[in-house]
């Protein structure tokens, strides 16, 4: 694959780029740079990963969230249409959706992809959005599309003075020791399906060739609380230090894992590493920065 990456740079860095990519620099709401881009690059598939993703921002300032994550995907698909229109053949777009935020306080565990919709969230509210803008676009304007929605993505390069990944946060206050230890929100019994970021990129490789037309959820099927990890790494990190906790965060659900039965059989995957390889292999990266 020819690849081309388009990234404000807000949250990632320039290095991790593999240099045989070309890049843009710049914003999915700056519709003018997005033609350029689809002129340019003519690309059959849309990866896009790009969103506002940080829960508590967006209770904050929904606004915000929604300008992004729904208008700046706008742009994004107007492209794709009339793309797809003078190539003569439609744009494959896959799309990153989130498979906690969606589904709010599960009804039912593992949430598979038919459990009902019901954010708790504006970040939540903006995914699921996007997510019935494809369906329009689809049955409307021909577009292929793929939507993965992603449990809790955790990994080597992940900020951990960032805007979300409480494992990389975690990690990080451990490394550093600064006096400013590691904070819990709520009682750290909630429960989250943790997923190694190189599973995920693995999905999208197979979402090219196989996915289209489908929502899958992509996680582990396992659920571990949020005491869970921190000790864990506390472990892994040799870290002697005390960890907080704090009240709980508006916005976010208390317990939930993925149900990935449809990933596993119309797609063929299914997460290959496991929390504790993971989680070593987050802290050896982080420790190796540091």
């Amino acid at each position: 694959h020819e690849v081309a990456v388009v990234d404000n740079l807000s949250t990632g860095r320039r290095e991790n780029l593999n240099p045989r990519a070309t890049f843009y620099e710049g914003d999915i709401r700056d519709a003018a740079l997005l033609a350029e881009v689809f002129q340019r690059t003519q690309p059959e598939v849309v990866n896009h990963h790009a969103a506002q993703v940080d829960v508590r921002h967006s209770v904050n300032k929904p606004t915000y969230d929604a300008d992004i994550n729904v208008l700046g995907t706008l742009n994004l698909l107007e492209q794709a249409r009339a793309y797809s229109v003078r190539r003569g053949s439609p744009v494959h777009v896959i799309f990153i959706s989130s498979g906690g935020a969606v589904y709010g306080e599960p009804v039912y565990l593992p949430c598979d992809e038919d459990h009902p919709i019901a954010p708790l969230s504006p970040y939540g509210a903006s995914k699921y959005a996007v997510e019935v803008y494809l369906k329009v676009y689809r049955a409307t304007y021909g577009l292929q599309t793929t939507v993965l929605r992603y449990a809790n993505v955790y990994g080597p390069r992940q900020d951990p003075h960032g805007e979300a990944g409480v494992v990389a946060i975690f990690v990080g206050k451990m490394l550093e020791a600064d006096g400013n230890p590691p904070r819990i929100n709520g009682s750290g019994e909630q429960t989250r399906d943790f997923v190694y970021v190189a599973d995920c990129a693995r999905a999208n490789l197979l979402a090219l060739i196989q996915g289209e037309g489908g929502v899958y959820n992509i996680g582990t099927g396992e659920e571990s609380s949020i005491n869970q990890i921190a000790m864990a790494l506390k472990e892994l990190t040799g870290y002697q230090g005390e960890i907080t906790y704090g009240p709980e965060i508006p916005g976010e659900v208390f317990r939930i894992y993925s149900d990935v039965t449809r990933a596993r059989a119309e797609l063929g995957w299914e997460a290959a590493v496991e929390l504790e390889e993971g989680l070593a292999d987050t802290v050896a990266y982080f420790r190796e920065q540091a």
